[in-house]
């Protein structure tokens, strides 16, 4: 770890909200955003416990705030008890049953909507189909679904019951099915026959099926599978069972099941520095809260919003702004099963337009892509429903901000560009749409309870101006509470000895500027990100060196246009290095290779093969020397150490 992270960024643009929007925010001017900050930082604790008190039904009210005794795994409002899936639907049933809940919009265009007191209906009769095959509370249950109503049924239903869930994202492998089923234990798996995805059929079932035949999977006793494509699948009488088979004749009403605040809600499983991944646990009650005051602080949403988050929910963002944040606020959202540029590239702004989505959230890598396909076309769509506009999963670079803001938002709708990650569970630096003046590329403040900091290698606060690590400095209630049954790794990773143990250690470098503006630089550790999703490199690596033909792999990233980091793999082959045509066959054989380990997301673009790896004398290999060639970068570091050097010219050249 170097000591400061050197920042070459410098933005000079500022946009403050307008009057007529500070006048209607939920945090209205930063005077207001300053006296919640002030006051969480007064009564830490009295300021979380009251917004628990005030946002959360709860079936036992907790006596206790935090819990610091066993530091870092904190415990929030332990011993109150409260249901997650009560708090999404029946508490709205009072007040707003015959309001939309969900509008989904199928791959081919079809529109499908769902009222509170339908998807109540729909939650509890699953629910009862989790029960009538012996699913309990504490239970694990895979997901692995398309973006669809049944997605969010199946993960309501669990919370319903107590059961925790673990969503595997769509385009996944069957070996990541099979790692986490192993990991979590399941006991049950939801799937379908299968998805559509820019007018494809794509085959989900046979993933977890391959999973089941790979071993370690003993745990499942039946999968359940939601007919979305009416394709052929392969069936096993004595295990698999459709969904509409299932619920068939039980009864629309199942009696929530209260839990612990810190009963784990889900376990979703993300890349780390290593090659196993990470089952991040995030708990019920402080989860549930961070979800919901960052719906009110961050999106503003109000009661005649139409919120559209487009992650997938096998994504921490599609658990937080799709399945619970939405619900538990009691908004109406669009949810998509398809893909931006399908039948064309004015797939999102007909979307926005026909549905009249008045919140739009979405990666910087969508917004790059759609940049690309058709600068112009929001222009032809009427985007006037449209007020706040949200960037998740990346830093957003400058220039893509302000096409976003110009183009699509018509220069009257703040960005709100929200850091956070899978181990956060929510929000936690970001603009408040109606007090923070805007920088394009920064995350700008910490919400309201969130004490973010930037230090040095020893833990220090480094001055305005200065890069260096990225830390939370007290626990909050969002966070993650450890890593599923690697308690050390969780305290190795996120506490580490560095900083004494005291900071979440983000992975993130980062710069404050002399506003005291946050932006992200990128992350510290071996872990990349390519259109915000988080892949490891020693997973990717590991996959190549699986391959028969490889003898050793290293794997960096370079930044690219589109992705925000591309994958760049090294190769070192167990044959004489290839040339010409043959690098080629085998450099995309490779790919192939990877996406079926990994998925296609993990694909690496670029490829080169060596007859070795740049290493020191002992033996190390030397990733910032493979950073610096993948980058196209002149080597200006010191190359005394190196064993090899004739091999920096070698690696220079993609093979396809």
């Amino acid at each position: 770890m170097s000591s400061t992270i050197e920042s070459v960024l410098h933005e000079t643009r500022v946009f403050p909200p307008a009057p007529e929007f500070v006048a209607q925010a939920n945090v209205s001017g930063m005077d207001a955003y300053r006296a919640l900050y002030a006051k969480s930082e007064q009564d830490y604790q009295g300021f979380w416990g009251q917004l628990a008190r005030d946002t959360l039904v709860w079936q036992k009210p907790f006596t206790k705030v935090l819990d610091e005794s066993n530091a870092p795994f904190y415990k929030w409002f332990e011993d109150g008890e409260l249901n997650v899936s009560y708090n999404c639907l029946d508490r709205h049933l009072g007040t707003i049953p015959n309001k939309t809940a969900i509008i989904f919009e199928a791959d081919d265009g079809k529109v499908t909507t769902v009222t509170y007191q339908a998807l109540y209906h729909r939650v509890c009769r699953f629910a009862n189909g989790l029960k009538k095959l012996g699913v309990q509370k504490g239970d694990r249950v895979l997901v692995y679904l398309p973006m669809s109503i049944e997605a969010v049924v199946a993960m309501q239903a669990c919370a319903r019951i107590g059961a925790i869930h673990s969503v595997v994202f769509g385009g996944f492998s069957a070996k990541s099915v099979q790692e986490r089923i192993g990991d979590a234990k399941a006991k049950l798996a939801i799937t379908a026959d299968g998805q559509f995805r820019g007018g494809k059929e794509i085959p989900l079932k046979p993933a977890v099926d391959e999973a089941l035949g790979m071993g370690g999977c003993e745990s499942i006793e039946k999968v359940i599978v939601y007919k979305r494509t009416g394709g052929n699948v392969v069936w096993n009488a004595d295990r698999d069972m459709w969904w509409h088979d299932l619920e068939q004749g039980l009864p629309e009403e199942c009696p929530p099941t209260p839990v612990s605040a810190e009963h784990p809600l889900f376990i979703l499983y993300t890349s780390g520095s290593t090659g196993k991944p990470k089952g991040v646990q995030h708990s019920s009650g402080g989860y549930l809260l961070g979800a919901m005051m960052s719906m009110k602080w961050v999106f503003d949403i109000k009661p005649n919003d139409v919120f559209w988050c487009t992650a997938d929910i096998g994504w921490v963002t599609g658990h937080t702004y799709v399945t619970y944040g939405p619900l538990a606020i009691g908004a109406t959202e669009v949810i998509f099963e398809g893909v931006p540029t399908y039948p064309d590239a004015g797939r999102f702004w007909r979307m926005i337009q026909d549905h009249k989505v008045s919140v739009f959230y979405t990666a910087p890598t969508a917004i790059r892509s759609l940049i690309k396909s058709g600068a112009d076309l929001p222009k032809n769509y009427d985007l006037s429903s449209l007020r706040i506009l949200g960037t998740v999963g990346e830093p957003i670079n400058p220039e893509a901000w302000m096409w976003y803001y110009n183009i699509v938002g018509q220069g009257r709708c703040p960005i709100v560009d929200t850091w956070w990650q899978t181990e956060t569970g929510g929000h936690m630096i970001s603009p408040l749409p109606g007090a923070t003046p805007l920088k394009p590329g920064s995350c700008t403040l910490p919400l309201p309870g969130i004490m973010a900091a930037i230090v040095d290698e020893t833990g220090a606060d480094v001055e305005l101006g200065k890069g260096g690590f990225l830390v939370i400095k007290k626990p909050w209630p969002s966070m993650i509470r450890t890593i599923w049954g690697d308690p050390d790794r969780f305290r190795k990773s996120y506490y580490p000895d560095d900083f004494g143990g005291k900071y979440y250690l983000a992975g993130d470098g980062a710069n404050r500027d002399l506003d005291g503006y946050f932006w992200i630089m990128g992350r510290i550790d071996d872990v990349l990100n390519v259109s915000g999703h988080r892949l490891g490199t020693m997973e990717i690596e590991s996959a190549l060196v699986a391959h028969p033909m490889v003898a050793e792999a290293a794997v960096v990233g370079r930044p690219d246009d589109m992705t925000g980091e591309a994958v760049c793999a090294f190769v070192v082959l167990k044959q004489a290095c290839p040339t010409g045509a043959e690098a080629k066959k085998i450099a995309d054989e490779l790919r192939s290779y990877v996406a079926k380990e990994i998925g296609p997301i993990a694909k690496p673009k670029d490829i080169r093969f060596g007859d070795n790896l740049p290493k020191t004398r002992s033996g190390k290999i030397m990733r910032r020397l493979l950073r610096s060639i993948a980058k196209g970068e002149e080597i200006t570091q010191d190359v005394t150490t190196l064993e090899n050097p004739a091999i920096l010219e070698q690696l220079g050249n993609p093979a396809a």
